[in-house]
Formats: C-alpha cells, sequence, structure tokens
C-alpha cells in the first residue's frame, strides 16, 4: 500500500508539472542578439523552458518589457511571473503581420500557421496551397475573435503601432497566448531580420533560424564591402510620391536610407535627422525631383500614368530618361506587394536590388523586388 501511495503521488507530480526556478534564475542568456535591440531570449540552469523577453514593442513605449514564458518539460512558469505562458514549442499560430508569416516560413516552421490577417494580400506560397486550413481572422480594430477560437492557436503573434495591441484585452479574456513581435521597430536592415530568431524560438526552431539568419550578414555585408571598394560614385536618390498635398520624406537613419547608402546611393533629403518622416510641400518636391539621379518608390503603372498624375515632375530627368523605379514587382492579383511581407528577412537581397539599380556593373542576377517603371 504504502510503495502504491508513493507511486501515486509521483504520478499526480509528473501529471500537475513542476515550477520552474523563479524569475531571477533566468538571466542565462541563450541568444542575444547583435543587430536587433528589441528583444532577448534568456534561461535558467537546468530548466527547459526558456523565456523571450521584448522591449518597447511599439513607438513611443519607453521601459516597457513584455515576456513569453515557453514552458516545455512539464516545467511551470515561476512563482510570481508575469507575463504570457506558452505550453510548449507553438504548433497553431495566428500571424497578426504579414511579416510573421515571412518569419515562420523561413525558420521551416509555416505549418504552424492557422491564421493570417489579410489573407487575399499575402503572397506567401505555403498560405496560397493551404488557404483550406489557413482563416483569414481580420484587421485590428474589426477582428473576428471567433474565427480565432475556431482556430484553437497555442499562440498569437502581434504588434503595436502607438500602444499596446487592442487585441490585449480580448485574448486575456480567452485565454490564448500572444507575443509583440517588433521588428518594424527596428531601423538597422539586419535588426529586422534577426527578429527571424524571436519568432523561430516560439515553435521551437531557433537552432535552425540561427544558422539560417547568421548567413544573412555574410552576403548582405560582402556585397556592402565591395560597393565601397568598386565605386567611387554616389547616385542621388528621391523617393516616394505624394500624399495629398504633402510628400512625406523619410528620416536620414531609417531602414530604407541605410539599405540605400549601403548600395552606394545619396539620400536628397538626408537633413531629416528627427527619426521620423516629415512633410514637404510639393514645391520643394520638384526641386528634388529635378536634381534626383533615380527616383525610387514612385507609385505608378507605367511612366505616362506618372506624367498623367504628376505633370509637376514630367520634366525632370530622371523621369525623362526613365530612370524611375518602384519595389513592386511582386504583386499579387488582390494588389498584396510581398516586398512588405518577405523583404523583412531578405535585405541581402533588397541590397542586391538597390546595388543592381545604382551601380548595375555590380550585379548580374535578375531583379527579386524592384522593377523599373517604362
Amino acid at each position: 500500500m504504502r510503495r502504491l501511495l508513493i507511486l501515486l503521488a509521483a504520478s499526480l507530480l509528473a501529471a500537475c508539472g513542476h515550477r520552474s526556478a523563479s524569475t531571477d534564475n533566468y538571466d542565462r542568456t541563450l541568444y542575444a542578439p547583435r543587430y536587433a535591440s528589441g528583444f532577448e531570449i534568456v534561461g535558467a540552469d537546468g530548466a527547459a523552458s526558456t523565456m523571450l523577453k521584448v522591449r518597447n514593442p511599439w513607438q513611443g513605449a519607453e521601459g516597457i518589457e513584455t515576456r513569453l514564458f515557453i514552458a516545455r518539460n512539464g516545467e511551470l512558469a515561476p512563482a510570481g511571473f508575469e507575463g504570457q505562458v506558452l505550453d510548449g514549442d507553438a504548433r497553431r499560430v495566428v500571424c497578426m503581420s504579414s511579416t510573421h508569416v515571412a518569419m515562420l516560413d523561413l525558420a521551416g516552421a509555416a505549418e504552424t500557421i492557422v491564421g493570417v490577417s489579410g489573407l487575399d494580400y499575402l503572397s506567401n506560397a505555403h498560405v496560397a496551397a493551404n488557404r483550406s486550413r489557413i482563416d483569414d481572422v481580420g484587421y485590428e480594430g474589426n477582428v473576428d475573435y471567433e474565427r480565432i477560437v475556431a482556430r484553437q492557436p497555442d499562440l498569437v503573434l502581434l504588434y503595436g503601432v502607438n500602444g499596446a495591441s487592442g487585441m490585449e484585452a480580448k485574448l486575456r479574456e480567452l485565454e490564448i497566448p500572444f507575443v509583440y513581435i517588433g521588428e518594424y521597430l527596428e531601423e538597422e536592415p539586419l535588426g529586422k531580420a534577426e527578429w527571424l530568431v524571436a519568432v523561430a524560438e516560439t515553435v521551437g526552431r531557433r537552432p535552425a533560424a540561427e544558422e539560417i539568419f547568421a548567413a544573412i550578414p555574410e552576403r548582405y555585408d560582402a556585397l556592402k564591402r565591395r560597393v565601397a571598394a568598386e565605386t567611387s560614385d554616389t547616385p542621388s536618390v528621391m523617393l516616394n510620391t505624394p500624399y495629398g498635398d504633402s510628400w512625406f520624406m523619410p528620416s536620414a537613419g531609417s531602414y530604407l536610407i541605410r539599405l540605400i547608402c549601403d548600395a552606394g546611393g545619396r539620400y536628397l533629403y538626408s537633413q531629416n535627422d528627427t527619426g521620423r518622416s516629415l512633410p514637404i510641400d510639393l514645391e520643394e518636391a520638384a526641386l528634388l525631383v529635378s536634381g534626383a539621379d533615380l527616383w525610387l518608390h514612385a507609385q505608378a503603372a507605367s511612366l505616362d500614368e506618372l506624367r498623367s498624375r504628376y505633370p509637376k515632375f514630367a520634366d525632370a530627368p530622371c523621369v525623362r530618361e526613365g530612370r524611375v523605379w518602384n519595389c513592386d514587382r511582386r504583386t499579387n492579383a488582390a494588389g498584396g506587394n510581398d516586398f512588405w511581407e518577405s523583404s523583412v528577412v531578405h535585405p541581402d537581397l533588397v541590397l542586391r536590388d538597390l546595388v543592381k539599380i545604382l551601380h548595375p556593373e555590380l550585379v548580374d542576377e535578375p531583379f527579386v523586388y524592384y522593377r523599373r517603371i517604362e
């Protein structure tokens, strides 16, 4: 009888799990990003579980840290843990951003995707081939929580813009774990891509993702060094098209401008060092376009359409000579642009496209994301 009671007690303990080390013991760095600033993955000695820490996960956040505890091998979250708890590696994931889809796909975990936001606009081949088992759960502000519940997700990947996601309260009520993925806040191109490792941790694919990511900076930096060594000119670059009566120009330290500089280009509005895009009037924009060697991210299907929509810029040399480009080469039937989906994890390919535009003698490979507007 005594032996039976001992066995019964052991079985109950195994069934209920055991308390992991205290939160303070999760001080062993498992992954410290080299380029990204918004996340860290930590563990504790003797524990199989890990913790994904996300810092300042939305614009304007100061000193905010969210945590996702990934409980493994029957371990429970530490006593007093404040954050989300994922029971084991996620096998069913809802992605609220197209970039989350790209990260899971590159990590070899596309099969975990059971829900997305904006299904028709996605370019991912796995999603397109499995539409019958992947639900469109809507957009923040108009989310279909019944569809989310029906998909029985282990985890929802969120993002915040100017504050916490409006989905938080409902997901807490439904007891569905979530985590913020803040790659869009990173201005370093390789920093955005490195969030691949954070996403992969949630599905138990971190080692593979680390190996995949490690090759990206190698290719990126090799091309960047070649541009610096083999070119002397820096073509001037104008960006974007009007929005209403204003023309928004990115900050000189922003993601795209860093790519342009690494590709051997010169941004024409480098005086913007505010860390955010600034509007300029159309007269100033016309002067900048007229002095640009190249015009990138011009929103038009053809040069004729560009001239018709923006006649003020029709006589600019870059327009007359057809040196106008956009990043919409991979656009699907619904208008979804893969540049805003997969390029986040392929900054080396974006850089290669830009080098091919700015210094075509250095690149033989075909364009991936960009096309010349003709």
